[in-house]
């Protein structure tokens, strides 16, 4: 792998979590130059490496969240690699794990241990209820953790099941917040040196996704408002919605700003709205949602979802399609931005197009270096940097160690 780059080179980081949520905080650490050493079972690897594996032995998933990482195997229940854990966690600054609570600890790998031998280590620990608490013994996953933290309850539509996005909602967002725990850990770190012992970042997944539920909880204990799903609107807030036109496709437009809301009633031929005083703010526009859905769908039913969009854009009232793989895959604006990164995949012909870094920095950009390792693949090169090689490497190897 090519020299490290970017704001936190010169940073090493240990890995020891499977799935999408540290991996994901690995991945940002290591887009922007940290060294992430990523420690995988032996023979399996991180199971992420068969998620949506359509061809090939390893997914695409893992070559995006894997990228610029390296990868050594240790089998942490045995002694010795936990002996190696622990050298490994010597010489680093960072450690991230999304092991069930307790487990690192019976494998005297606990943020104790690691600190005595290195007291400037950040230990960040992520999991589904946290490491406190009369849940936190209970196994979770991303899934569980949308609905535990609120956000499967005003999803979908109020007559049909709750509904859930197509990604890994809350184990992304549980990654974002273990990078923000890591980087203030750094950061206090390096402007208190004398500050010991290293700080413990606790991220829950459901904390996560709670986080992100506004006042959903002061506006039910004010205001007694229990919110519901509400389909493709936004409660609270109008117009915002999506509209089908003319062609099948659909179009999200959010005129809820109160001139934006004028421009666009004047656009689809609705003047009359556009000076109801009625709808002069949100307040009122959310009292009427349902006249103004009708009036913007009835307009965006006679126009393509290419002319509405037009005619929108020409009137700067916030409006957009909803793209497909295949129309990103084509987009301009993805390519002027950096997001299609192009490199070659041992096993695929060509070269395959992953999404680009975020975010984007003017003096230390972040860039890919290299997609998602081969298991073990960097393995004795890690372990002679921590000092061991030749007959003892083939020894681990052989007792099944590595």
């Amino acid at each position: 792998m090519s020299q490290q780059t970017g704001p936190l080179a010169g940073i090493r980081v240990v890995e020891l979590g499977n799935f999408i949520a540290a991996p994901t905080a690995g991945r940002l650490l290591a887009d922007f130059g940290a060294d992430v050493v990523k420690v995988e079972r032996p023979g399996t690897g991180d199971e992420l490496r068969r998620w949506r594996l359509h061809d090939g032995d390893t997914s695409l998933l893992f070559r995006t969240l894997g990228r610029n990482k390296r990868s050594v195997t240790v089998d942490l229940r045995r002694p010795e690699g936990q002996e190696l854990v622990r050298a490994l966690a010597a010489r680093s600054d960072v450690l991230l794990e999304n092991f069930r609570p307790g487990t690192l600890e019976r494998w005297g790998l606990g943020p104790g241990e690691l600190r005595a031998l290195n007291p400037r280590l950040v230990v960040v620990r992520v999991s589904g209820y946290g490491q406190t608490g009369p849940y936190r013994d209970r196994p979770g996953f991303g899934g569980v953790a949308e609905a535990i933290g609120g956000l499967r309850a005003l999803t979908g539509y109020p007559d049909r099941p709750p509904t859930r996005v197509g990604v890994s909602l809350a184990d992304s967002v549980a990654g974002l917040y273990a990078v923000i725990g890591a980087l203030m850990g750094l950061l206090r770190r390096d402007r208190e040196p004398g500050a010991t012992p290293g700080e413990v970042v606790d991220v829950a997944l459901y904390e996560a996704v709670y986080s992100l539920m506004e006042s959903l909880l002061p506006d039910f204990e004010v205001s007694g408002v229990e919110r519901a799903p509400a389909g493709s609107a936004l409660p609270g807030v109008a117009p915002s919605n999506t509209y089908r036109c003319a062609d099948g496709k659909y179009i999200v437009v959010s005129g809820n700003g109160d001139a934006i809301f004028r421009r666009l009633m004047r656009a689809i031929g609705r003047d009359d709205l556009a000076g109801d005083p009625r709808l002069a703010d949100n307040a009122g526009r959310v009292e009427h949602a349902g006249l103004l859905d009708d009036a913007i769908g009835a307009w965006t039913a006679t126009l393509t979802q290419e002319a509405a969009e037009a005619v929108l854009r020409g009137a700067s009232v916030p409006c957009g399609p909803i793209l497909t793989a295949a129309d990103i895959a084509k987009d301009p604006h993805f390519e002027a931005r950096g997001m299609h990164e192009r490199h070659r995949v041992p096993g695929h012909d060509g070269e395959v197009t992953f999404p680009g870094i975020v975010p984007t920095l003017t003096e230390r950009p972040g860039r890919t270096r290299a997609l998602g390792p081969e298991l073990g693949e960097h393995t004795e090169a890690v372990l002679a940097e921590l000092g061991v090689t030749g007959e003892a490497v083939a020894r681990l190897r052989e007792n099944g160690v590595i």
